[in-house]
Parts: C-alpha cells; structure tokens; sequence
C-alpha cells in the first residue's frame, strides 16, 4: 500500500451546506462565483477560488490510480480554516467542517481525514481536538500562523492545546499560510514557490528554540514540503544555540522529533532529508491538488537512491504506522 501523507480537500457537502443555509455561520460569507466560490471570513478579504479538484471525489479517484496511490491522507485547505473568526464561532466552524470531512471519509474509503481546529483560542483548540479524536479523527492538520495572518504557535495562550495533543499523542500536519506579510514575495509566484517554506522555516524554529517538543513529547509533528529551509539551515539554528547558551532549547533535541512530507521534487533533495532526518521520518506527499504540488510523487522516491527499507518507509509503512492505516506496506509496488 501506498500512502499519500500531505493531500487537500473542501467536502461538496459542505459548500452546498452553506448555499442552502447563507445564515449558518454569521461570520463566514459564501462568494459564488461559478465552479469556483470563495469564503470571506469576518473582515477578511475572500479566500482564493475553491477549486473544483479540491471539491470532487471522481477526479480524486483518477488521480490516486494514475499515481499508484492506495491511501491519502486529507486535511483541509488552510485558506478556509477560518482562523480569523471570533473563538466561539471559530470552534463551531471546525465542529462543521469536521464533520463534513469525516462523511467525505466515510463516502471514500480510500481517505483519512485530518480535523481542524480553531486554533485563535488554545482552550477551544484543545477541547475541538478532544471531540475529533473522541469521533475517530487519526490527527489533525494546522496552519502555520494562527491568526489567520499572524501569531506564533509557540505563544503560550495555546499551551492547552499542545498539551492535549501531548497528552492524547495526537498527529500534527503542520501546513503553512498562504500569507506570508511580505512584500517581497509579490509577483512570480513567489509566495507559493519560496514563501510557504520560509513560514514553516520560521514558525517551527521557534518551536525548536522554545523547547515545544520537549514539553509536549506526546504528540507527533510534521511539516510539508520536506521541512522548508529547517534540514539545511540545522546546522546554522545550532549555532545560534551556542552562542547563546542556556537562553533557549537545543534545537537538535525537537529536529529529530519532527517528520517530514517529501514534497521536495528532487531525488537530491530528498537524499538529503534522509539523511539528514532518517528515511523512517519522511513519508509520501503530493499537495493535490494543486498546481505547485508534485502531480507524480512517487517517482522522486523511484529517482532517489534508497535502500528497500528506506523506501518501503517513505511509500507507506511510516505513515500507516503513525496514523493506524491497515497496510501491507512490505515495500514497493
């Protein structure tokens, strides 16, 4: 069995909900435009298009067997997390989109979904998380800022929620924002093609250096896109500890208790993530279903050069055993 650890959906159900009931949420506006609405969330400017692909079951199913993808794993997609509502109305909207990805699931064996929470109150995350793990959520996926275009996972309001994750030994999907606040990366796409990894670069080295994995050990994190800049730049964040002794935690300490997607489309690249990380820390992904996403992810893990076992890993086993998949994953197909 093949595992595709990073992959996106938007539930039909759930869109058709709110064109039925436009007063559902009083926070959150649907914007109709065609194939491809969007959602505006308190004073927030419209997400981007929801793209059909996110949307339809038939296109995902084709596309899993021109992968030679057995099994996806699906968060949502961070632009709709609704991170910017007010707390309480924030938590209902997890509550809803939750349940509009476990029927997805249900509809769809070939999927496990990831929860979301709302994650602008640590108290409500933690009691969001509690409720999708209780309903049988295998983890959930979070985004990288949260609130919505700023904040820090490492600040302490959101303690309760890491240490329910802790406590729960929950799985973290870490995604990164679209927004990025920086107006550099205006034009060429550069938001997709260098922001999300330098927002995973920045929002976990804080963890690292807050020492968040070593007070929370329970819990599993992993970060898309093969960790952005953080396998390269290890190195240089464990200078920066030396220098500053006893001021804030060994960042190779939480390293090597992250995992990784192996988003990274070169066969050097993800050698180097191995090696860096371990084989059995880095698992499938493809971003589907978007463009800037691998469309053919198993043939980096083909061109790179790995033992059995490293490759056995990466394809399924390390997934299957992270999120409890029943899987005959004894090696390549």
């Amino acid at each position: 069995m093949i595992i595709d650890s990073h992959a996106h959906v938007v539930p039909q159900s759930l869109i058709e909900a709110l064109h039925a009931e436009r007063r559902l949420f009083p926070s959150v506006r649907l914007v109709a435009e065609g194939p491809a609405p969007r959602l505006a969330f308190s004073e927030a400017a419209p997400t981007r298009p929801i793209l059909p692909r996110l949307c339809s079951r038939e296109e995902r199913r084709d596309w899993l067997q021109k992968a030679r993808i057995d099994h996806q794993l699906v968060g949502g997609w961070t632009d709709v997390f609704g991170y910017e509502l007010p707390a309480r109305e924030g938590a209902d909207w997890a509550r809803f989109f939750n349940e509009h990805l476990a029927r997805e699931a249900a509809a769809f064996s070939a999927l496990t979904p990831l929860a979301t929470v709302p994650l602008q109150d640590g108290a409500l995350a933690a009691r969001v998380l509690e409720e999708a793990l209780d309903q049988g959520f295998k983890g959930a996926m979070l985004a990288t800022q949260p609130k919505g275009a700023g904040g820090n996972l490492d600040d302490p309001a959101l303690d309760p929620f890491w240490q329910t994750a802790s406590a729960r030994q929950a799985v973290i999907f870490l995604h990164p924002q679209y927004i990025c606040a920086d107006e550099r990366l205006n034009g060429y796409d550069l938001l997709n093609a260098v922001g999300r990894l330098s927002d995973t670069t920045i929002a976990v080295a804080r963890l690292l250096f807050s020492g968040h994995l070593s007070r929370f050990p329970g819990l599993t994190l992993i970060l898309a896109h093969g960790g952005g800049a953080l396998p390269y730049a290890l190195g240089r964040l464990r200078r920066n500890h030396a220098i500053h002794k006893g001021e804030f935690a060994d960042p190779a300490d939480g390293f090597a208790r992250l995992y990784f997607d192996s988003v990274v489309f070169e066969p050097q690249a993800l050698r180097f993530l191995c090696d860096v990380a371990g084989a059995d820390r880095v698992m499938l992904g493809s971003d589907y279903p978007f463009a800037i996403g691998d469309p053919e992810p198993c043939r980096v893990v083909d061109d790179t050069p790995l033992t059995a076992a490293e490759r056995a890993a990466i394809l399924g086993q390390t997934a299957a055993r992270l999120f409890h998949i029943a899987c005959d994953c004894g090696g390549p197909p």
